[in-house]
């Protein structure tokens, strides 16, 4: 936890430093001003722990001994029980690292903050939905494990598109036409960009409930499409040995 809030507050500080000088320089900088480039840069910093880029979901090692075998027998859904694990540590990790990465950007670049509380309650649960939804997407992935040997080349497709279509590495707000449409015709706008633009109030009335509710969109996708990889995985699957 304090590796991962160092790193944190390392990146935040060199992106803080190259995205408020481009804003300083191009006023029309995609709406932002500094206060809200900041909001930006140390909630996107702050929320990458709980965020499932990087997260390996034991199912991949479970499908790969073929100990997976066992959760097929137990009186539980697979899916959900991973899942739920899964938020229990990503808030956990909200608290030990997205929080002070946030008051750091506070105390050092001035934070724009919305002054009212309705952002920050449908906020919490625009977060939420993001978490689910980062983590079933990066499972899904995990369950062509079924089929495949190895993973990792999957996983880590997974992770560069996502983080990039997400708005990590810069605003979705700044990408060109066609490179947005494609970001919003996916995923991955929800498990980042959506959340910050809801809590920094930068999206907000009827407009942030669209994005809730592309989210819930998302959400449902993604069980479903785990729910059927897990079905058509337990017909495939052999495990030899005692």
């Amino acid at each position: 936890m304090l590796a991962g809030l160092l790193t944190n507050l390392v990146f935040g500080f060199v992106r803080a430093a190259v995205l408020g000088a481009a804003v300083h320089a191009n006023h029309g900088f995609g709406g932002y001003d500094r206060g809200t480039i900041g909001v930006y840069i140390w909630l996107s910093q702050g929320l990458l722990g709980a965020i499932a880029f990087w997260t390996l979901p034991d199912i991949v090692d479970r499908i790969h001994t073929g100990d997976v075998v066992i959760d097929f027998l137990r009186p539980i859904d697979i899916q959900f029980a991973h899942l739920a694990e899964y938020l229990g540590r990503a808030g956990c990790t909200l608290l030990a690292r997205a929080v002070p990465s946030v008051l750091v950007g506070v105390v050092t670049f001035g934070l724009a903050f919305p002054d009212t509380t309705g952002p920050y309650l449908l906020g919490a649960l625009s977060l939420l939905l993001a978490m689910a939804v980062s983590f079933l997407s990066m499972f899904a992935v995990s369950l062509a494990g079924f089929w495949l040997i190895e993973t990792r080349g999957l996983r880590a497709l997974h992770m560069i598109l996502g983080t990039f279509l997400a708005g990590l590495f810069a605003p979705l707000h700044l990408f060109p036409d066609w490179l947005r449409a494609i970001a919003y015709a996916t995923p991955f706008p929800s498990m980042l960009q959506w959340p910050i633009d809801v809590i920094s109030a930068r999206t907000t009335g009827w407009d942030a409930m669209e994005l809730v509710v592309v989210q819930c969109f998302w959400l449902t996708v993604l069980v479903g499409v785990g729910q059927l990889l897990l079905r058509a995985g337990r017909r495939k699957l052999e495990v030899q040995g005692g």
